[in-house]
C-alpha cells in the first residue's frame, strides 16, 4: 500500500525513542508492529516471528548505534561493563537467533508477553528496595550531573552467564536483550538506571550485531520493511537520549515499568486470541 512506507517509518520513530528512552533498543516495539501487519496486511503476510525478529535486530543496530553515540557524549556509557556484558551477551544472541525459527506465532506472542510482565514486576520491587552491602569483585563509581555518586559492581563471571541468557533470549525474539538488561543491571548490579540505560544500548548494539547477522545468513530479515524503520529508529534514539537526560531517577524508572506491564499485556492477549 502507498502509505506502507509512513507507518514504518513512524514506527521506526516510535521505537527508537522508547528504545533509546528506557535502554530496550526499540525491538520490542518493532516485532509486536510487525507481526500485527503480518496479520493485517497482504503485503506483509511473509513475515513469521522468526523474519520479524530478524528484522527487528537489524533496527536495533541502528537504534542502539545512535543512542550510543548521544549518550557517549552525556558520558553516561560504561564502556568497560558494556563489553564485559557482551562476552556472555553476543554468543547468547547467536545461539538464540537459531531458534527463533521454531516458535509458533501464539508461543512466541504469549512467552514475550509473560517475560515482559515478570520484568515490569521485578522492577517494581527492585525499586523500593533499600541499599545494602553487596559483595562485588568489581567495583564501581558514578557521579551524575547533580554530583550524586553511586556505588555499583558485580561478579565477572556471574555477569557472563547472566547476560549470555539474556543474549539468547534477545536473539530468539529479536529485542536486542535490553528488556532485562537495565533490570540485571539495576537490580542484582545496582546501576544507576541512567547509566542502567544508557550502557545498555552499547550492549545492544554490540549483541543485536551479532544476532542479526545470524537472522541474515538465515534469511529471517525483510529488507524492504529495515529500509524505512532504520531512518525513524535513528532519529527516535536521539530523541529517546535527550528526553531521559532531563528525567528523575524515580520517573525514568516508572515510565520502564508502564511501557513493559502494556506491551506485556498486549503480547499476551495478541497470543491467546491468535
Amino acid at each position: 500500500m502507498a502509505w506502507d512506507w509512513a507507518l514504518l517509518l513512524a514506527t521506526g520513530i516510535l521505537a527508537g525513542t522508547l528504545g533509546s528512552l528506557a535502554g530496550l533498543g526499540g525491538g520490542i516495539v518493532v516485532v509486536p508492529v510487525l507481526l500485527l501487519l503480518a496479520g493485517t496486511l497482504p503485503d506483509f503476510a511473509s513475515i513469521t516471528p522468526a523474519v520479524a525478529a530478524g528484522s527487528a535486530l537489524v533496527v536495533v543496530v541502528i537504534n542502539g548505534l545512535s543512542a550510543t553515540f548521544a549518550y557517549a557524549r552525556q558520558r553516561r556509557v560504561d564502556f568497560k561493563s558494556g563489553l564485559l556484558f557482551f562476552a556472555g551477551s553476543g554468543p547468547g544472541s547467536y545461539v538464540g537467533a537459531f531458534f527463533s525459527t521454531h516458535l509458533s506465532v501464539a508461543l512466541f506472542n504469549v512467552l514475550f508477553g509473560v517475560l515482559i510482565v515478570v520484568v515490569a514486576l521485578l522492577l517494581k520491587r527492585g525499586n523500593t528496595r533499600r541499599e545494602g552491602q553487596v559483595a562485588w569483585k568489581v567495583k564501581r563509581h558514578y557521579e551524575d550531573e547533580e554530583g550524586k555518586t553511586y556505588v555499583y559492581g558485580y561478579s565477572p563471571l556471574l555477569a557472563v552467564v547472566l547476560t549470555f541468557m539474556i543474549g539468547l533470549v534477545g536473539g530468539l525474539f529479536g529485542i536486542g536483550g535490553g528488556l532485562f538488561f537495565v533490570p540485571l543491571m539495576v537490580l542484582l548490579f545496582r546501576f544507576p538506571p541512567h547509566l542502567a540505560t544508557a550502557t545498555s544500548m552499547f550492549v545492544i548494539f554490540l549483541s543485536s550485531l551479532t544476532g542479526s547477522v545470524t537472522h541474515t545468513v538465515l534469511g529471517n530479515v525483510y529488507w524492504w520493511a529495515v529500509l524505512w524503520l532504520a531512518p525513524g529508529a535513528w532519529l527516535g534514539a536521539k530523541f529517546g537520549a535527550a528526553i531521559s537526560r532531563r528525567m528523575s531517577v524515580s520517573l525514568l524508572v516508572t515510565v520502564l515499568q508502564v511501557i513493559f506491564i502494556l506491551l506485556g499485556v498486549y503480547m499476551i492477549w495478541g497470543g491467546l486470541t491468535a
